[in-house]
Order: structure tokens, then sequence, then C-alpha cells
């Protein structure tokens, strides 16, 4: 018995077009039981997101140094639910500022709570310590407080009608409130500046006198003159006139004669470097020969003659 060919393209039509033609009673579709899958997973997705928005808000309103004192608060009920401890503090940027001061300035130590602090009120702390021109402080989850510091670190003594003061490469006068005796001893290194203008200018004489290690281990002083030039006093009092603005190349031949013929240490009274094709030499004035004592001195008197006769 032939099977009817109108029942085979029946067949062969429900199933091409089963996700279009309507479902037989009974059973679902194959677009039905697709979107089933689909809304199985799309559900935990969009939970996750939602949780993670939540989540990532919070943290960042932890981090905002703006909204600390808005949100003690709910710091303080963290700390109660959850006091995670700090486990770690890392200084960054630290040279001349002890670290007991930053850690009295923080306000906080290793193994207190880590929301138990404000960090902006730790900020402003450490801003008012002495040698920091500004500090940031962060809080990196979960036991991690990280502060870095940007120092006002002083490159020279300021003397200026009598007053000494540090200054730094701005020229700003370093506060030496909170000096400790280890720094004290380093700043007896730095060189010393003199004269009106010479706290701002230092730090591009100060740069071109460091690349010659041979002239810098000479020079005890750089003196500004007439606010347009320099000069440098040697150890042992010597006067090297600098030209104005070519103070490295200046430098660097004294260096060469240094290396060459020991000029520096050489007893002259001043070296002029003024003239980029020449330098002067200044002699200091000789002493006066000392007197010969076993001449007589023509304006003492002359003793009599001894007019004893013998018998």
């Amino acid at each position: 018995m032939r099977e009817d060919p109108s029942f085979q393209r029946d067949d062969f039509v429900r199933e091409r077009f089963s996700g279009v033609l309507p479902p037989q009673e009974g059973r679902p579709s194959r677009a039905k039981l697709f979107w089933r899958r689909q809304r199985r997973l799309v559900r935990p997705a969009i939970v996750f997101l939602v949780v993670m928005g939540i989540a990532g808000a919070g943290i960042r309103l932890l981090y905002d140094a703006a909204s600390e004192e808005r949100f003690a608060p709910l710091r303080a009920r963290l700390v109660e639910m959850e006091p995670l401890p700090i486990r770690h503090i890392v200084i960054n940027g630290r040279g001349m500022t002890s670290e007991a001061s930053i850690q009295e300035a923080l306000g906080t130590s290793v193994g207190r709570p880590i929301f138990g602090f404000s960090v902006e009120a730790a900020r402003q702390r450490l801003d008012e310590l002495p040698f920091i021109d500004h500090a940031t402080v962060e809080r990196h989850m979960p036991d991690t407080i990280i502060i870095t510091l940007v120092e006002r670190t002083p490159i020279a003594v300021w003397q200026d009608r009598g007053h000494f003061m540090l200054i730094n490469r701005a020229g700003e006068e370093v506060s030496d409130q909170g000096l400790t005796g280890k720094n004290a001893q380093a700043f007896l290194q730095l060189p010393l500046v003199v004269g009106e203008g010479a706290n701002t200018a230092a730090a591009s004489v100060i740069d071109a006198l460091n690349k010659e290690p041979l002239v810098k281990s000479q020079v005890t002083a750089l003196i500004r003159v007439g606010n347009r030039r320099w000069n440098a006093t040697l150890k042992d009092g010597t006067t090297v006139m600098l030209p104005e603005g070519e103070e490295a190349a200046a430098f660097t031949r004294l260096a060469h004669y240094q290396q060459s013929m020991r000029l520096l240490e050489r007893p002259v009274q001043s070296i002029d470097l003024r003239l980029p094709d020449r330098m002067v030499v200044h002699q200091p004035p000789q002493a006066a020969p000392p007197p010969d004592d076993t001449k007589p001195d023509p304006s003492s008197p002359t003793p009599p003659a001894d007019s004893t006769k013998q018998p």
C-alpha cells in the first residue's frame, strides 16, 4: 500500500516551520523551550550585576575622602559588624619625615579596624607636618593603608640679612620645626647661598655645581652679585667670579683646571671666569720680607766708645 504523498508534505512543513506554525496541543514549541532556557540563565546574571553594582557603589563611597564624615555612622556600623583589621601600612615618598610622626598623624595602627579612622582627617594632619608639602591616604581592601607623601626637600641654606633659613627648589622657606639631629647633620652638607634673590636662583646653579664633584668639594658658599650672577667662595677664601647665565660652563672649566694643575688648591686671591675665552688669576699681595736682625738699625743711637784705659 502506497503512502499518500500529501501526508509526507504535511510532516515536512510542520517540521520546517515548527517555530512559526501554531504548536500542537499539549507540546511546547521550540521557541518557547529556547526562551525558557534563556530566562534560567539571564535571571542569575541580572541578580549578580545588581549586587555587584550596589557593592561597588558602597566601596566607592567609602573611598571618597569628601564623603568620610557624611558616612561616619555607616563606617561605625561596619566596624561593629565586621572589624577588618589593618595588617599593612605602606608609606611612599618619605625622606625627611620620621615614621613615628607619620604614624601619630595617621591616627591608627596595625591591628586596628580599617574603617575605624577618617582618611580625610589623617591627610589634613599629615599636611601639617614640617617637611610635607601634601599627602594622600588611601584604604586598599581588605587590610592595607597606603600613604603617599610629597616632601619639601631643602636644597640649600639661604643667608639673607644675617638670617639663615632652609629653602627648597622653588626658593621657598622650609620650616625647621621638628628638625631632628640626623636631619641637622645632613643639612650641614647643604650649600650656602647668600644675598638678595639667591633663594629663587639657587636651584640652577646648584644643579650645575653638582655635576662637577671636583669643584663642589672645594666650594663653601655661592654669593649672588647684583641679583644677576654668582661668585663662588672656596675653602681657602678664594673668590671665583662666574659669568652670568653660564655657570655650568664655568664649573666645567674649573674642573678641568683642577684636574690638570690643582688650581683650586693654589694660594690665589681670585679667579675671574666672566670672559669665556680667558681666565684671570689674581695673586695675593706679597708679604714684606722679615727684618734682618744681623744688620744694625740706623735709627737707633750708636753706643759710645769705651774710653777706659787699661794700666
